[in-house]
């Protein structure tokens, strides 16, 4: 080939924006470019638009990365909200996705996770950290291959185009120090057995740009010395791969963990365990000021998730206190109750508004804007506790990033950072996500992903099978 008509032929990767969110704020005539690996080789602002390049429909957003996810729960979502004899409560919501877990299969679960991925897409989500903790099939019968859940996931994923942490679940009691039930035999594997699990899933998630990280379930789940020897043994293998683990989601573990160790789970941990900020703590819900200040200061992000927290009557994430801290925290999707970055954002500074009686709780000084503060901050806490290079647009990380409809009723007419309100608190009924790349690979168009349809359909046909049996 002649090397001077080389270029004509390359493909355009690049993409310009009138507005463009970047990790120190707004930015105006934002020129994005990035190589043949997905990754961000160059951000120019105050550019004209090149000719050949194309023009972002609408304010260009960093990608939302879910750092907590369940995925088989998609399937279940919806159909506890009805109340019986007894209160209802997290613990009772527990007994019926135990049952409803036992009846997953291979198929089923893959083709839940196919749709729920596509979902996260749609919503601005380019990445997930999906908490696993499916091994076995119905009545804890093992597989003959027992990465054959995690491989589904896996496809899943790459299936549509989405980026993914793959955290392999530690599960051995029932609570602190008692044995598992029966109800739980589908979660049930060894510390070696982990591990080795861990090793089997690594070419695998290798092959499609996956990470790996390990994920003790919670204190109650899993015995200090099983914490120990699991955590050591994933640092022997992937010295910087995340740790992410329940902790403190609801009053009565925390009572639970006091009778059983004389201390409150958090603290328990930061004692007992070398949290830093490799670990995610999922909910950390309850804790007193003096474990809120050592939880940030250990560097860990804190793991929100204010749809799944409200659906099980959890409790509310201080998070100002956390944040006086320097404490760092992103956004989960967890039971799948919701799956909406816009949703998530206005619900977690909704709860906070509801606490203190104030508003626009989660904006700065810095950043006076509460949804361009709460996106910058989910966006790089999610980063860190996904243990890949998401952070948001900038040279070195990967092209994940969302545009905005500039036309949606909600945005018409605002300027970019007004616009970003008017998506995350306005714009619910109809999305106004216009499209969605991950690494540099356009996944969502303008009707939505190519997969939609038949996704759906097999997402469907799955969730009616799994409640025949």
């Amino acid at each position: 080939m002649n090397t001077a008509w080389a270029h004509l032929l390359a493909p355009v990767r690049a993409l310009w924006a009138e507005d463009a969110l970047l990790p120190g704020g707004w930015a105006r005539n934002v020129l994005l470019r990035w190589d043949a690996t997905g990754h961000i080789t160059q951000v120019d602002t105050d550019m004209p638009a090149p000719p050949g390049v194309a023009r972002a429909a609408g304010p260009m957003l960093p990608g939302m990365p879910n750092l907590h996810s369940h995925a088989f729960q998609r399937g279940f979502a919806g159909l506890t909200e009805f109340r019986g004899q007894a209160p209802h409560s997290f613990w009772s919501w527990r007994q019926q996705m135990y049952a409803f877990a036992h009846r997953i299969t291979p198929e089923s679960l893959e083709a839940i996770a196919v749709w729920l991925y596509l979902e996260m897409l749609e919503a601005g989500y380019t990445s997930v950290c999906e908490f696993h903790y499916l091994h076995h099939g119905a009545g804890g019968q093992p597989y003959a291959d027992d990465t054959t859940l995690g491989l589904a996931l896996l496809r899943a994923a790459r299936r549509v185009g989405i980026g993914m942490t793959l955290l392999p679940v530690l599960y051995q009691t029932s609570g602190f120090g008692m044995p598992p039930t029966r109800a739980q035999s589908c979660f049930i594997c060894s510390t070696d057995q982990l591990l080795n699990l861990l090793r089997r899933l690594a070419p695998a998630a290798r092959a499609q740009g996956a990470a790996l990280g390990l994920a003790p379930h919670s204190l109650r789940a899993v015995p200090p010395d099983a914490l120990r020897a699991s955590v050591a043994g994933l640092h022997a293998m992937l010295a910087q791969a995340p740790v992410h683990i329940h902790i403190a989601e609801q009053t009565r573990e925390v009572q639970d963990c006091v009778a059983w160790s004389g201390q409150t789970p958090v603290q328990w941990l930061l004692d007992h365990a070398p949290v830093d900020a490799r670990w995610c703590l999922v909910h950390a819900t309850h804790m007193t000021p003096a474990e809120c200040a050592a939880a940030a200061g250990s560097g860990a992000v804190a793991g929100l998730c204010p749809s799944t927290e409200a659906n099980l009557g959890d409790g509310i994430f201080d998070l100002p206190q956390w944040l006086e801290h320097g404490g760092r925290w992103g956004l989960g999707s967890d039971s799948q109750i919701c799956v909406n970055v816009a949703e998530e954002l206005m619900l977690l500074e909704y709860g906070q508004r509801l606490q203190r009686r104030e508003r626009n709780v989660l904006a700065s000084s810095a950043q006076p804007q509460v949804a361009t503060a709460m996106m910058l901050q989910a966006v790089a806490g999610g980063a860190q506790a996904a243990g890949r290079a998401i952070a948001g647009l900038a040279p070195g990380q990967q092209a994940d990033f969302v545009v905005l409809d500039a036309r949606h009723v909600a945005l018409c007419g605002l300027t970019a950072d007004s616009a970003l309100a008017g998506h995350v608190f306005a714009s619910h009924r109809t999305s106004a996500v216009h499209a969605v790349w991950v690494a540099g690979q356009q996944r969502v168009l303008p009707r939505g992903h190519p997969l939609r349809a038949s996704a759906q359909a097999a997402f469907v046909r799955a969730r009616r099978q799994l409640l025949q049996a």
